[in-house]
């Protein structure tokens, strides 16, 4: 399943998979249409001799290898672009936009399916023939205008798509799909590896991408222990170290070898050598934290873009804050896996820490981060730890920007924004000290 999951991934983020499969998919064509026999007088036939065939099918190659080297130039420029004006983390997404591998398919299987053509087209045995599969070739006209169509659109998607607006949007929507269906359920509370557990070391230095719970439980159901994983998703781990402890309930009952769990711990633990966005939201929130930051460069002094991240960020934070985060366990009557998590003040203050110390001089940038406290204030309702850090990082973004920011009246909606954040917090405590919601005391009768 999950070496699946790796192929699937990986092929999402190729440039080379899909026009591979498109040249063989033209070539396959290619010979079909050969073998329909079609008149010269049909509408649907080429209608020219077997040397304009050969002369129409060479300027269609021609053409096509021009404009992938044109196309592969363009993407080059994009991904350059990207790179260094917002994040290197951005790359990913470039390679992994559809319509590009599209265009690009396009392109390669026409290149192939019009040279593939004058293997045949025109000789025949090592002489000269007069004929040649009309309707093929016309076959390959219709790919040179479909290509030229597809030509129009790249300039059009390439351009639209390196607009900051549409690379933050893409960001967005990605990462609030992650954490909608991909991030683990977590609320359990912190379990404390015991002394007498085992640790099982990690046989491949790189990243936790993605980790298959159920898959590790019913190896630890099999042997009755408790498997805690030492990084979270997203976390880099070196050959050699910790990756995974187990434990009985008992020391006295000593847990198995680790070499037993070396089988499972490689197929429900997938590492790799790069950070990717199937199971990790932290690394969505962490590209458009990288185009903040970049944009509140020296060498860059785009603070409007900040806000603009900041804002996509506040869509990102709003859905996080809904939704349970921690350890996530799961168990049976055997065993247990325990997958440890980052909750809502831990996402919180790797974001606003970043942004903050760089936009701490900027009133703007202090604004929108206040903004996106009191969005996250007024979804949160009645978590008061989660009231609690965004209180306090509303906190500490004010007195930054106090420090930093010589005018006070430049302030003044940073104020009025920290102040609508400590009113919401006010009102969550409210909310959550009523007597209808005591947890320990009766019902309100």
């Amino acid at each position: 399943m999950i070496r699946r999951d790796a192929l699937a991934e990986y092929v999402r983020g190729s440039l080379w998979v899909l026009p591979t499969l498109s040249v063989m998919a033209a070539l396959v064509t290619g010979a079909l249409l050969s073998l329909i026999k079609t008149g010269s007088g049909s509408p649907l036939a080429f209608q020219g001799t077997a040397d304009d065939a050969r002369t129409l099918l060479i300027g269609i190659t021609g053409t096509m290898v021009t404009v992938i080297a044109v196309l592969l130039g363009l993407a080059v420029v994009a991904l350059q672009l990207s790179s260094t004006q917002f994040s290197p983390r951005l790359l990913r997404n470039f390679l992994r936009d559809r319509p590009n591998q599209i265009v690009l398919s396009v392109f390669v299987a026409t290149f192939a399916y019009s040279a593939a053509g004058l293997y045949t087209v025109g000789v025949s045995g090592g002489g000269r023939s007069e004929n040649f599969p009309r309707f093929a070739v016309s076959g390959a006209l219709v790919l040179l205008f479909v290509s030229l169509g597809l030509l129009v659109f790249f300039a059009d998607h390439l351009v639209h798509s390196i607009q900051v607006d549409a690379i933050m949007n893409v960001v967005e929507r990605n990462t609030v799909h992650v954490i909608r269906d991909g991030v683990f359920a977590g609320g359990e509370a912190v379990v404390e590896v015991p002394e007498w557990a085992v640790a099982i070391a990690s046989h491949r230095s790189g990243y936790v991408q993605v980790v298959r719970p159920h898959l590790l439980l019913r190896t630890a159901a099999e042997h009755g222990v408790c498997l805690r994983l030492r990084p979270r998703v997203g976390e880099h781990v070196v050959a050699g170290t910790t990756l995974a402890w187990v434990w009985r309930a008992s020391p006295h009952d000593p847990a198995p070898a680790p070499h037993e769990f070396s089988q499972v711990m490689d197929a429900g633990v997938r590492i790799g050598f790069e950070r990717t966005l199937e199971q990790d939201a932290a690394f969505g929130i962490r590209q458009l934290v990288d185009v903040a930051c970049k944009a509140l460069s020296p060498a860059v002094n785009d603070p409007y873009t900040a806000v603009q991240a900041i804002d996509h960020l506040s869509v990102i934070f709003c859905v996080l804050a809904r939704r349970p985060l921690g350890n996530h366990v799961v168990r049976d009557a055997a065993g247990a896996v325990i997958i440890p998590g980052r909750r809502f003040p831990e996402y919180l203050a790797v974001m606003c820490g970043l942004i903050r110390r760089y936009g701490a001089r900027e009133p703007t940038v202090a604004h929108a981060l206040l903004r996106l406290l009191h969005n996250c204030a007024a979804v949160v309702a009645d978590d008061a730890e989660r009231s609690t850090a965004i209180e306090e990082q509303a906190r500490v973004v004010i007195a930054d920007a106090e420090r930093e920011v010589a005018q006070p009246t430049d302030l003044a909606l940073a104020h009025a924004e920290a102040e609508a954040v400590r009113r919401q917090v006010a009102r969550n405590r409210s909310t959550v000290h009523t007597p209808d919601n005591r947890p320990d005391g009766p019902p309100t009768p």
